[in-house]
């Protein structure tokens, strides 16, 4: 009598075979993540904080080019971020914004500028049409937490030295009826808050 087949069941998800699938889908360029439809694997104990720090099991991962890494294959889905590949699907945490803007580039000043971000894990955005630029306010601080459109649904949260030097070369102009201070870049105008609640 045959013995019955018994079912293997499928390796926990690890930051080692999600590094390692990584490695092996970034050597043509940038994995394409969403052509890429597994079945989803569960979470993996791996957290990004607000301030960009890439956390597995409760210890910061200090090596630059495994973050980079697995930014690479980072997708988000309504509110929930996973990692993927050609054959995992994990959930991760995300605190705030997997990304985190630290620095930018002013061309041509004026009405025709363009800002150019730099994220944490070496991305590039020219804030723009395809890159907005938004501004969410703390309902009881009124403290705002400025963001730019990286890359696919993927956000940044801009820094505070970063944005402090963008309040610097903001405009007053007119959106939506209202006098609004903002940002202008590669065409399009960014509010961030009406003119007549900025500080004297």
């Amino acid at each position: 009598m045959a013995k019955p087949s018994v079912t293997e069941t499928p390796p926990k998800p690890s930051a080692e075979s999600l590094a390692e699938a990584a490695r092996a889908a970034s050597k043509a360029g940038r994995p394409p993540v969403h052509e890429w439809n597994p079945d989803f694997s569960g979470d993996i104990d791996m957290r990004i904080a607000r301030d960009g720090t890439w956390y597995y099991l409760g210890s910061p991962i200090g090596r630059k080019p495994l973050v980079r890494l697995f930014s690479s294959i980072l997708r988000r889905e309504g509110d929930d971020y996973f990692l993927v590949t050609p054959v995992e699907k994990v959930g991760i945490t995300v605190d705030d914004a997997p990304f985190l803007a630290v620095d930018f580039e002013l061309e041509n000043p004026g009405p025709d500028q363009t800002l150019t971000f730099v994220t944490n894990v070496g991305d590039m955005a020219v804030a723009g049409p395809q890159h907005p630029i938004r501004v969410e306010r703390d309902a009881e601080t009124g403290e705002p937490s400025p963001y730019v459109l990286i890359r696919d649904n993927l956000e940044a949260l801009i820094d505070r030295k970063s944005f402090y030097r963008l309040v610097e070369i903001g405009t007053h102009e007119e959106a939506a009826g209202k006098s609004w201070f903002g940002l202008r870049s590669d065409g399009v105008f960014f509010p961030i808050i009406p003119s007549a609640e900025m500080p004297a």
